[in-house]
């Protein structure tokens, strides 16, 4: 049971043009952005960053959704960790990717340039942080600076979310709840575990 209830979407009117975005991207309206919602100021702020965030970077849709994934499970959000699979799974990454992404350091799934910045994501996740120069020359072997700022974003955005649902107990909306059931049982994901 979520530790704030969510407004309805009619209740949030002046954030229909968001909302019809994040449902393009997604296929739905989280949870935690209805929540959001009982603070306007901080949804439009929200709104704001995840929109330039997750918006037209230079940075592929796909990779972008892997990085969020692998960070949020890294994280152990397991509402992130559904929402990052079920929305790369609706921009078209591979099944295959999502299953090993794990494994990325030994799949063939993975071109050294995504082991790069998945390798990232999963360091800069964890608590204490474990990046180091390393991740950084590994890094600008296949992005330019521009490239890493959009992918430590990524990282940062999904690290706010994952302090944000675990700490509310979002409630997991039934479709990435589906998703997550069906595709993540090789994650370790668990029903029961996630927040709400």
């Amino acid at each position: 049971m979520p530790r704030v209830a969510p407004l309805a979407r009619d209740e949030l009117a002046e954030f229909e043009a968001f909302f019809e975005m994040i449902e393009g991207v997604m296929g739905f309206v989280p949870n935690s952005m209805l929540t959001l919602g009982r603070s306007p100021e901080l949804l439009r702020a929200f709104a704001g960053l995840s929109g330039a965030v997750l918006g037209g970077t230079s940075l592929d849709p796909g990779l972008r959704q892997l990085v969020a994934f692998v960070a949020s499970t890294a994280a152990g959000c397991r509402y992130c960790q559904a929402h990052t699979s079920h929305s790369g799974d609706h921009l078209g990454v591979p099944p295959e990717k999502l299953e090993a992404a794990f494994e990325f350091d030994s799949s063939p799934h993975f071109s050294d340039a995504e082991r790069a910045a998945l390798r990232l994501a999963r360091d800069a996740a964890l608590v204490p942080n474990a990046t180091s120069d390393d991740h950084f020359t590994e890094l600008r072997r296949h992005f330019d600076d521009k490239q890493i700022v959009e992918i430590v974003a990524v990282i940062s955005l999904f690290g706010w979310l994952n302090r944000w649902n675990d700490t509310m107990a979002t409630e997991l909306e039934s479709g990435p709840l589906a998703f997550a059931e069906k595709r993540l049982a090789r994650q370790g994901w668990d029903v029961g575990q996630h927040g709400g």
